[in-house]
């Protein structure tokens, strides 16, 4: 089949999960003998589509305006924008046989406008990986106010997104029920774990150690990579780091960007915290190298939330065989998931002393080996690319 994949942020210039998890995706319909195409947006290119070859995967780089890491109206402009820019950009080298299927990426919300053209010049169907429900969890989150004009507008392209997709994939049990509730039993859903495709990182590359850069040769370390956002109330974990200053073995380190950098830093200044380390984002190689190095995987999720995300970033742990610690909002089937298969600890977002004693026992070498091994059982278990791939194409074929 040829496949066009849509994503809003792409390798190798990404930092982030979203993108290293498609692009995972993208090489296995390769492997699968798909012809793929990824129709990706670039901010500092001067041509309006740049073609480019990475790992046998063909990208479409088309020119847009700065969607990451910017002002929030800005962002909301630039991000309506995706699927005009995009298909000016495409639309000459788009005929009725092009594409058989088209599989898009959420968030954005914004490439139901592209979608849509692609389906109508090449008569072929689509598939939404959906990741996110936004507005939701802003609404959830209280950075977007209930019933407010801009709740109207991003409401509008939500819906524009689920009415573009044949089909859509959500990545647990609960969020299907979530999404049916909210949606009134609307679309076509199936289940779609998150992915990563195994391939452990090689220490025998390595020719330098985090461990001695940061100074860090004979500490525990609890490692939290990713966004750093309103959505995963990383105060959450900061309280795990003053609460664990009484261990002096273990120390915290931080990596990533968002809103919430600058919380986290000016809270370990005001709480004096002399075991925590903060890093800006580095790139997906070095992010595997440094997972390598680090003992515990750490995440949270916003209690408020009402959808039940997995965050891609558990992923990378358990291909590195790292037990997972972590919080999440009520009702979210991950919990169950995790702690069923003895892969890590994860408690409900607010619960500080369980998630303190989880910490302590981690500290114990047996412990974090038998999770961390566990963790990589899980992935094999229920979270590979190669199933994820499968899934997709099949629900196209029958769709």
């Amino acid at each position: 089949m040829r496949l066009a994949l849509l994503i809003d942020d792409y390798l190798p210039n990404s930092t982030r999960v979203g993108a290293k998890m498609f692009h995972e995706l993208a090489c296995e319909f390769v492997k699968c003998g798909h012809d793929v195409v990824i129709i990706t947006p670039s901010f500092n290119q001067k041509q309006a589509l740049e073609i480019s070859i990475l790992d046998d995967v063909t990208i479409w780089k088309f020119q847009s305006g700065k969607i990451k890491d910017i002002g929030k109206i800005q962002r909301a402009i630039n991000e309506t924008l995706l699927s005009t820019r995009a298909w000016k950009a495409i639309k000459s080298k788009v005929e009725n046989n092009s594409f058989d299927a088209v599989i898009y990426y959420s968030p954005s919300i914004f490439f139901s406008g592209l979608v849509t053209k692609l389906k109508k010049t090449c008569g072929c169907r689509s598939f939404l990986v959906l990741r996110d429900l936004f507005p939701q969890w802003a609404v959830d989150e209280g950075l977007i106010k209930e019933d407010s004009l801009i709740e109207k507008y991003f409401r509008h392209f939500e819906k524009l997104n689920y009415e573009a997709a044949d089909n859509i994939g959500l990545m647990s049990k609960n969020n299907i029920t979530l999404f049916n509730q909210l949606t009134s039993d609307s679309y076509k859903i199936t289940l779609l774990r998150n992915w990563a495709a195994f391939s452990p990182f090689n220490k025998l590359t390595l020719n330098f150690s985090y461990r001695d850069k940061l100074n860090l040769k004979d500490k525990i370390i609890y490692f939290y990579g990713g966004n750093i956002g309103h959505a995963q109330d990383t105060e959450n974990l900061m309280r795990l780091v003053r609460n664990m200053q009484t261990y002096p073995q273990a120390h915290f380190l931080f990596v990533g960007q968002g809103d919430e950098v600058e919380l986290i830093n000016q809270l370990a200044i005001d709480w004096n915290l002399n075991n925590f380390t903060y890093l800006p984002s580095i790139t997906q190689d070095e992010f595997k190298h440094l997972l390598s190095e680090v003992d515990v995987g750490l995440f949270s999720l916003a209690r408020s939330h009402t959808a039940h995300n997995f965050p891609g970033k558990l992923l990378g742990y358990m291909v590195e065989s790292l037990p997972i610690l972590g919080s999440v909002n009520p009702g979210n089937d991950l919990l169950d998931i995790v702690n069923d298969n003895d892969a890590g600890n994860i408690f409900i977002n607010g619960e500080d002393n369980k998630l303190l004693a989880a910490a302590i026992k981690y500290l114990e070498p047996d412990y974090r080996t038998n999770q961390g091994n566990n963790a990589t059982v899980l992935l094999h278990k229920e979270f590979t690319v190669e199933a994820a791939a499968k899934k997709i194409i099949n629900t196209i074929q029958i769709s």
